[in-house]
C-alpha cells in the first residue's frame, strides 16, 4: 500500500522512490509489526481478561502448570492482526507470493480460531474435532500448493533442492504439491504441538522466520541465487517483507509470553505460524532446510508419534509425556531452562541450515 503510495509521490519529490528498497521496507515491517504487537497488547490482554478467555490446565499435564489455569489465551490474534496490517502497509501487493503466504497464514489462524473459542469460550473440551481440523487443514493446503504450482513460471520452482549438492535439483513435476501439503500441514502441526511452555513456540518461530527471510531474498535476486546455485524465485524476494513483520509480531508477543507468560497464543497462533513458515519454505524450495532449522519442532512432533506408537504396540511410553518439552519438565528441568535450552538448539539449527546454502 505505502510502496504504491511512495511511488506515485515520487513524481512529485524522487525522495519518496526509498519505498522500493526492499531492505528499507523489511526494516519497516519489523518495527511497524513490532510496535503494533506492544502497543495493543495491553489492550487484547485486558479484554481477554474481561470475557474470561483463559487457558484451562489439564489434570494429565505437569503439575506445575495447574498455576497457569486462566491465563487469556488466543493472543495469536495480536500476532496475527500485527502481521497482516505490516504487510499489507509495506508490501508489494501485486506480488503472488505475499497474497499467497498472507492469505494461508489467516485461513489456518482461523481454524485455530476455532478450535480455541469452542474449548475456552463454549466450554467444548473437544474443540474443533481433529477429523474437521485436519480436513480444513487439508484444504487449504492443497488449494495453495495446486495455486503455486499451476502457476509457477520457471522449472526451479517446481524443483527439489537437496543441501550441500549444488547439482542434485530433480525436477518434482505433480509431486511438488504432495511435497507442499505435508509441508504446509506438518509445520503448522508442529508448531502447534511445541507451543506448550511460555514463550517456547514463539522464539523459534521468530528465529526460523528470520533465516527463511534471508532464503527467500537470496532466491529473489538473480545474482546471489546464481552465486549460491539455488533456484531462482522471481518475486520470492518480497517474501522478506512478510519475514520481517512476522519477526516483529513475534518478538513483540514474546514481550507478555514470556516467562511467567501473561497471555497464550493459542491454537489461532500456532497453527498459522507453522502454516506460515512452511508456505514460505515452498515457495522458497528450501523444505528440507526448514527440517533442519525447525528441528526442534520436528523432534516435538516425532516424541508424540513415538509415544502414541509405542503404547498402542506394547503398552509402554518411551517419554515420561510428550511432547519432548513435558518430559525435560518431569525430569526436573525448571520451565525456563527447557524453554532458553530448546532456544539455544534452535540458534544453532538454524545456523547450521543457513550454512546449507554455501556449503554446496
Amino acid at each position: 500500500m505505502l510502496l504504491w503510495l511512495g511511488n506515485w509521490l515520487a513524481q512529485y519529490h524522487s525522495g519518496f522512490a526509498v519505498v522500493n528498497y526492499l531492505t528499507l521496507r523489511a526494516i519497516l515491517a519489523v518495527i511497524t509489526a513490532l510496535l503494533l504487537s506492544l502497543l495493543f497488547g495491553p489492550w487484547l490482554i485486558a479484554k481477554l481478561r474481561q470475557y474470561q478467555i483463559g487457558q484451562a490446565i489439564r489434570d494429565v499435564g505437569p503439575k506445575s502448570h495447574l498455576s497457569k489455569a486462566g491465563t487469556p489465551t488466543m493472543g495469536g490474534v495480536l500476532i496475527l492482526l500485527a502481521i497482516a496490517i505490516s504487510t499489507l502497509l509495506w508490501g508489494n501487493l501485486e506480488n503472488r507470493y505475499v497474497w499467497v503466504v498472507l492469505l494461508v497464514t489467516l485461513l489456518f489462524g482461523a481454524i485455530g480460531w476455532v478450535d480455541d473459542y469452542r474449548k475456552v469460550v463454549e466450554k467444548n473440551s473437544r474443540g474443533l474435532p481433529g477429523r474437521w481440523k485436519y480436513f480444513w487443514q487439508s484444504v487449504f493446503a492443497l488449494v495453495a500448493a495446486s495455486y503455486l504450482f499451476y502457476s509457477a513460471q520457471l522449472p526451479t520452482e517446481t524443483q527439489l533442492v537437496v543441501p550441500f549438492f549444488k547439482d542434485v535439483m530433480p525436477q518434482l513435476g505433480l509431486l511438488f504439491v504432495v511435497l507442499a501439503y505435508f509441508v504446509i500441514v506438518g509445520a503448522s502441526n508442529a508448531v502447534n504441538l511445541t507451543d506448550g511452555l511460555d514463550g517456547l513456540a514463539i522464539m523459534p518461530t521468530v528465529m526460523v522466520g528470520a533465516a527463511l527471510g534471508v532464503c527467500a531474498y537470496l532466491a529473489g535476486n538473480v545474482n546471489f541465487a546464481n552465486y549460491l546455485h539455488i533456484p531462482y524465485i522471481p518475486g520470492a524476494g518480497e517474501l522478506v517483507v512478510f519475514c520481517a513483520a512476522l519477526v516483529g509480531a513475534g518478538i513483540g508477543f514474546l514481550w507478555f509470553n514470556t516467562y511467567p507468560a501473561q497471555v497464550f497464543m493459542g491454537d489461532v497462533g500456532s497453527l498459522a505460524l507453522g502454516a506460515a513458515l512452511g508456505v514460505v519454505a515452498v515457495i522458497t524450495r528450501q523444505e528440507i532446510v526448514l527440517f533442519i532449522m525447525g528441528g526442534i519442532f520436528v523432534a516435538e512432533t516425532v516424541s508424540v508419534i513415538l509415544q502414541v506408537g509405542s503404547f498402542k504396540l506394547t503398552g509402554k511410553r518411551i517419554f515420561r509425556m510428550a511432547p519432548l518439552h513435558h518430559h525435560y519438565e518431569l525430569k526436573g528441568w525448571p520451565e525456563p531452562r527447557v524453554i532458553v535450552r530448546f532456544w539455544i538448539i534452535t540458534i544453532i539449527l538454524v545456523l547450521v541450515g543457513l550454512a546449507t546454502l554455501k556449503i554446496r
